[in-house]
């Protein structure tokens, strides 16, 4: 399969590449990002066939279909990565929460986060291709919280990459902040800065662009790839979970083959959607993605009124602090997919140069044929998390509480909704402590201890661990300086 580009292409880039040269250089022309030229048919006859298989063997087919240029070997040494989730047979369980509602949990990983279903596969790949045409890499992460540590997870001590993750100093959680800081491998270099995520990601983009960085990496005999979702290597992996969880919904009893559900998902930088996005495409049976934002509702206004407007925009600290985003690039994709290239090129130009798009009604229309929205604020998913809690003895984190809110404002009751679970309640203690408790401005581990006390939970080893490891990466710096402190690094 071919890999083509969302605005289209110019003279520096081919006009198709595979899937590994895609993976190599996410960023294609004008800006842009990669798509498949096509996305392979599954339909009905591929759900059956995995009614009964494992996640890997479902993985394994499902990444066969896309005709991937990535040897057979190496995606099964990536998908064995799975099999040190909590459950080796099950990575990815999902809950029954009430009648209508389930909950798909992505946490199950070493980090404790959904991203660990994408990147863990994605280190071994992307490694193994730099091995295979003796290149060194060096990676960039910008992250709001979870990206960061499972980048680092999967690509520390391997050989041929560097990686250097940026993130919002106390922009994060202190869970997630300890994940990254206490990472000690000599490919690593975690940075701070003083700013947002979006100031992070928009400093990724850019140096993903710099021909002159480009040139000084390569005088370093360094080439540039990136971590974040807008890597179709990262997007591929998310497409596996929402059909399995689907699978898994007909294997519980609660659907039939064939009967659709809501995709419940928190929004984030949109990769989590659009993998919902391209299964449904792709022949998952889905009524609608329903899109769960924090106060930083950037999404919602665009999927109810058509307007992505971020003029005059601050990103708003929530209690869900991974969603507080501003851009979501993997937005780009689905309107790569709807409208056309020579549309999302003029829709994303004016993004940047006026933080300021709209679209026409029929194109809305279009829109929301696929997505509904809703946003939910931090006292109202605090609310969520104690209800849930409560009543139904399940616990989430804000992110996933979140859903909470759009499940009730945005669904049909007779149609089952498949919610998704982004993160463990340890990565967030502190938020879900008081929404249990009413303590407030608890540090993380009283928090852990408190919930544990509190839920009959027990916190995970990687998480208590955390908390005695020596601080190895202790740069913050000014977002200007991000730059010279990565070359710095190298």
């Amino acid at each position: 399969m071919k890999f083509i580009q969302t605005r289209g292409f110019d003279a520096n880039k081919a006009e198709k590449v595979t899937f590994s040269e895609a993976i190599l250089s996410p960023i294609a022309s004008f800006g842009g990002l990669y798509v498949p030229e096509e996305l392979p048919q599954l339909g009905e006859e591929f759900l059956n066939k995995h009614l009964n298989s494992s996640y890997k063997e479902l993985a394994k087919d499902m990444l066969s279909r896309f005709e991937i240029d990535i040897d057979s070997a190496v995606i099964d040494e990536a998908l064995n990565l799975y099999d040190k989730f909590d459950d080796v047979s099950n990575p990815v369980p999902v809950v029954k929460v009430k009648e209508n509602l389930y909950i798909s949990e992505l946490y199950h990983g070493p980090t404790r986060a959904f991203k660990d279903m994408a990147l863990q596969p994605f280190g071994v790949v992307l490694s193994s291709i730099a091995q295979r045409l003796n290149e060194n890499y060096l990676i960039l992460a910008a992250t709001s919280g979870d990206t960061g540590p499972a980048a680092l997870e999967t690509f520390k001590n391997r050989a041929n990459v560097k990686v250097a993750c940026m993130y919002p100093d106390g922009g994060t959680s202190d869970v997630q902040r300890l994940q990254m800081v206490t990472e000690d491998a000599k490919n690593l270099k975690v940075i701070g800065i003083h700013g947002v995520f979006d100031d992070a990601q928009n400093a990724l983009k850019h140096l993903l662009a710099s021909e002159s960085f480009k040139e000084v990496l390569a005088q370093k005999d360094t080439k540039l790839s990136a971590a974040n979702s807008v890597n179709f290597g990262r997007i591929i992996f998310q497409i596996i979970y929402h059909i399995h969880s689907y699978l898994e919904l007909v294997r519980q009893n609660g659907i039939v083959m064939g009967e659709k559900v809501y995709l419940n998902v928190p929004s984030g930088n949109f990769g989590n959607a659009l993998g919902g996005y391209y299964a449904w495409k792709m022949g998952l049976p889905v009524a609608k993605i329903i899109i769960s934002s924090n106060e930083n509702n950037v999404l919602t206004k665009l999927i109810r009124d058509g307007k992505y407007d971020i003029r005059d925009c601050a990103v708003v600290g929530t209690t869900s602090p991974a969603m507080d985003i501003l851009k979501s690039s993997n937005v780009e994709r689905v309107l790569y997919d709807l409208f056309g290239t020579q549309r999302t090129k003029e829709l994303m130009f004016d993004l940047e140069e006026q933080n300021f798009y709209e679209l026409t009604s029929k194109e809305l229309h279009k829109l929301r044929e696929y997505f509904d929205a809703d946003f939910c604020n931090g006292d109202e998913g605090k609310k969520y998390i104690k209800e849930i809690f409560e009543e139904y003895h399940y616990l989430m984190d804000p992110h996933t509480a979140t859903c909470m809110k759009s499940y009730e404002t945005c669904s049909n009751p007779e149609i089952k909704t498949i919610a998704y679970s982004t993160a463990e309640w340890t990565k967030f203690s502190p938020v879900i402590a008081n929404a249990l408790t009413g303590e407030k401005d608890a540090q993380d581990i009283k928090a852990l201890e408190s919930i544990s006390k509190v839920a009959g939970l027990k916190i995970p080893t990687m998480i208590s661990a955390l908390f005695s490891k020596e601080i190895a990466q202790k740069t913050i710096i000014e977002k200007e300086n991000i730059e010279s402190e990565i070359l710095k690094f190298l």
